[in-house]
């Protein structure tokens, strides 16, 4: 039988509407029931736990419904519905099948924990601007059907002592409470190394916060994902943190082919001369691929054309690299 504290947990829990901690919380007296060998009544309890969830259209994975923050977190978290699946992202196949492990092990993470282990939940992306972390995490969210939850940088670090710490553990309480994909982008800011020459007494206690926070348990399995394009610049601590750390990469030539023509649409695109198109997009990122090839589709649209040549491509291709060029080297004197 459940110990008192769990049945005021999922008492609590009721009374507030919060569906997925009561659920959480009968999925660990199942592991409880599991490990004492009562295998029967474990099943039986998963399965009405699955028999709820699907009644309340949660599925077997979906933790709350979706709904902005309120009070301290409004403005420290943002919302966002996922838009993509890991279908959408153009990845190395080495980078999928570790999305996907992780996906595995979130869908069974019931049978995981009847049998005393947790999910992977906290991961760390890490790889050049406009490679696909932030895109992956939202598919990550979309394939588990959770919200995803972008942490604002600008509002959790504040020059006032004390008052980050406060703000991460704000955070870390709701990915405990409500389940999610959590994203702290551009997380060097918050993990830089506290040996730092430029560092402050201040951000050193904020990293050792971020630190402890992540060894707690999570009884919901949220997912915290943290992305950098400097992992040199990360304290050699976090590493042991991380259940899993991808790397991404700039696009091989196949991914080049196959980004330009996932947004090709709603273009034909009958005779393009993909050697010259991949030439002229080698050492693009992946969204300067994406933000050029919608660039020639919307050109298209405004000539009244229903097809994109390859120069339609070519141009746009050439005018990212400019870009680049200029924001990389261009210096204009005060």
């Amino acid at each position: 039988m459940s110990n008192t504290k769990q049945i005021l947990a999922m008492l609590k829990s009721k009374t507030e509407g919060d569906d997925e901690t009561f659920f959480s919380i009968a999925i660990q007296v199942a592991a409880a029931e599991a490990r004492k060998g009562h295998r029967r009544s474990a099943e039986e309890i998963r399965a009405e736990v699955d028999k709820a969830r699907a009644n309340k259209s949660f599925g077997a994975s979906v933790a709350i419904p979706f709904a902005q923050p309120r009070g301290d977190l409004e403005g420290l978290l943002e919302m966002r519905q996922p838009r993509f699946r890991l279908k959408d992202v153009v990845l190395n196949e080495r980078v999928v099948s570790r999305i996907s492990y992780i996906l595995r092990q979130q869908r069974k993470r019931e049978w995981l924990r009847e049998h005393g282990k947790t999910p992977s939940r906290r991961v760390l992306f890490v790889g050049p601007p406009g490679s696909g972390k932030t895109m992956s995490a939202e598919a990550l969210a979309g394939e588990l059907k959770l919200p995803l939850f972008v942490i604002r940088l600008e509002t959790l670090i504040t020059r006032f002592m004390g008052e980050t710490a406060a703000k991460l553990r704000l955070v870390f309480d709701e990915s405990a409470k409500h389940r999610g994909v959590y994203l702290f982008d551009e997380f060097d800011a918050v993990g830089g190394r506290r040996i730092a020459t430029n560092d402050v007494a201040e951000m050193r206690r904020v990293l050792n916060s971020f630190l402890q926070f992540m060894e707690e348990d999570n009884a919901t399995d949220s997912l915290i994902v943290c992305s950098t394009n400097h992992p040199s610049l990360l304290d050699r601590a976090l590493l042991r943190r991380y259940d899993q750390v991808l790397e991404f990469d700039a696009p091989s030539s196949d991914q080049i082919k196959a980004i330009v023509q996932a947004n090709l649409k709603p273009m034909k695109a009958p005779r393009i001369g993909w050697k010259k198109v991949i030439a002229a997009a080698q050492n693009l990122s992946q969204s300067e691929i994406v933000r050029a090839t919608d660039d020639a589709v919307k050109t298209a649209i405004l000539d009244e054309r229903n097809s994109i040549s390859t120069d339609d491509l070519l141009l746009r291709l050439r005018e990212r690299t400019e870009m680049r060029t200029v924001f990389s080297e261009t210096e204009y004197p005060d």
